[in-house]
């Protein structure tokens, strides 16, 4: 009885509302950084046809500069996955995440003012780092500056925020001028500017050696809970630990460390984790039919009205999928959810792709409400699954050591993937037909599916120096000395 009536004070603590407020306000901005992103590339959708209709002419924009616009954020991001981090590193999170507030109100201000297509693919460029930023700053602040217990549900809406951005430019460019998304723009790029409010990160200062600032920020936004005292113990013991062996490494010859670095299990095996998460998120499809809704649901329906409505109306349903994933993070293990609904989803895409098949041999009849409840049915599951799982999850295995290496090193990945995916899209459905793209996008994603089952751990409620332990093993953690998970 006492320990219940202990938990429900802890509920009810008006001091831990106030430290969950404070990381949430240092989540604010990150999800707005994803909504911005989400309304670029939603942008696209709606933009690229409106400039064609208002040219009267598809050579207006072609198939590839199409394309182009829509895959050169994650080529562009490609050079900021070695600079993001590495500013970070050197500098401190803060003063990396103000440049990139800088640099997405400047972006802004070209999209708006945008006449020509030259200056279109400027604008797109300059939204490479705020795509890099996704999985290099964005991990580092929620995972840095969020308590284990909150992370979860921060990643989520973090992510939930980008398709936010989609519907959101979609719904824009359906009634309105394709300029005015840039206006709405605006107002969260102002908004994202409260970075300058922000303390340092406790992880950085920790790294730094400055064991005084980082209590004061770990108390400033985790409070002094025993929980949060133990989490910051450990957190000063442990990079004591790092520092004193980091001085006995400068020396080192810089081709020689960066083997060491990669060839370390903390390293190579949560990058290899989440390279299997992102690459089924990808995989899966949904990024691309996110991207050219339009395209593939008229081709589906054979009409531009039901294709707008269809767009507008799974963009919707995304978004409750998303936000139904989240909170059930804070009931189902991590492994779970991402499986479970991921096969769901890979279901659907079979169906899909069957249903289509037999369309094209005249064995059915096409019905735009059966189109459009498979599409819905494959969006919840993807939007509860690996859209807001696999930013989790990659997240949390982000590792202790090494993290600018490591993000460097999974944001050329992921960025590379990122374009790749919207560029080669087109081609796939040009080449296999849409039943052929669909079941291409099934094949894929269950081999990726079948992979993560083998290899994901569990990173449900554990601190990052849990989850570093568990994915090197409990034999090995004096291998790579990381501190005692508890006092004995």
């Amino acid at each position: 009885m006492d320990l219940l009536n202990e938990e429900a004070s802890k509920k009810n603590d008006p001091t831990r509302r106030l430290f969950f407020l404070r990381q949430l306000f240092v989540s604010s901005t990150l999800t707005s950084g994803f909504l911005i992103y989400g309304m670029y590339m939603g942008a696209m959708t709606v933009m690229i046809p409106q400039i064609r209709r208002e040219a009267n002419s598809t050579e207006a924009i072609t198939a590839d500069q199409a394309s182009w616009l829509c895959s050169l954020p994650g080529y562009s991001g490609l050079p900021w996955g070695i600079v993001l981090p590495f500013i970070a590193y050197r500098f401190g999170r803060k003063i990396s995440l103000i440049m990139l507030s800088v640099s997405i109100l400047i972006s802004n201000i070209i999209f708006y003012r945008s006449t020509t297509l030259t200056e279109l693919m400027i604008s797109q460029a300059m939204t490479g780092m705020l795509e890099c930023s996704t999985n290099t700053l964005t991990i580092m602040v929620i995972t840095e500056y969020t308590s284990p217990r909150y992370r979860g549900v921060f990643m989520t809406l973090k992510s939930a925020s980008f398709y936010w951005g989609i519907w959101i430019s979609n719904a824009m460019g359906t009634f309105f001028h394709w300029t005015n998304i840039g206006l709405v723009i605006f107002v969260f790029s102002v908004y994202n500017l409260l970075v300058i409010f922000y303390p340092e990160s406790p992880f950085w200062l920790a790294t730094k050696g400055r064991y005084e600032d980082c209590s004061k920020c770990h108390r400033w936004l985790k409070g002094t809970s025993k929980d949060s005292e133990e989490e910051l113990e450990l957190l000063i013991l442990s990079q004591k630990q790092q520092n004193t062996k980091i001085k006995k490494q400068r020396s080192e010859n810089i081709i020689v460390m960066f083997y060491r670095i990669v060839s370390c299990v903390t390293f190579y095996k949560p990058i290899f984790y989440a390279v299997l998460g992102t690459g089924l998120y990808h995989s899966s499809g949904k990024m691309a039919y996110s991207v050219y809704a339009i395209d593939i649901i008229q081709k589906i329906t054979g009409s531009e009205n039901t294709a707008y409505e269809g767009m507008l109306i799974l963009d919707g349903v995304t978004i409750l999928g998303m936000y139904l994933g989240s909170p059930l993070t804070k009931v189902l293990k991590r492994r779970t959810q991402l499986l479970s609904f991921s096969s769901i989803g890979a279901g659907f895409l079979f169906i899909m792709s069957i249903y289509l098949y037999m369309i094209q041999f005249n064995l059915l009849l096409e019905n735009k409400y059966i189109s459009l409840f498979l599409l819905a049915g494959f969006s919840i599951s993807i939007g509860c699954g690996p859209m807001v799982m696999a930013a989790c999850c990659y997240g949390e295995l982000t590792p202790l050591k090494y993290r600018s290496t490591y993000l460097s090193i999974f944001t050329l990945l992921s960025s590379a993937a990122t374009g790749s995916d919207l560029k080669t899209a087109p081609l796939v459905f040009r080449k296999f037909g849409t039943p052929g793209a669909f079941l291409y996008y099934a094949i894929t994603s269950t081999v990726f599916i079948c992979l993560l089952y083998k290899y994901l751990p569990e990173t449900k409620d554990k601190t990052i120096q849990e989850i570093e332990n568990c994915v090197v093993g409990e034999d090995d953690i004096n291998e790579v000395e990381t501190m005692p998970l508890k006092h004995k």
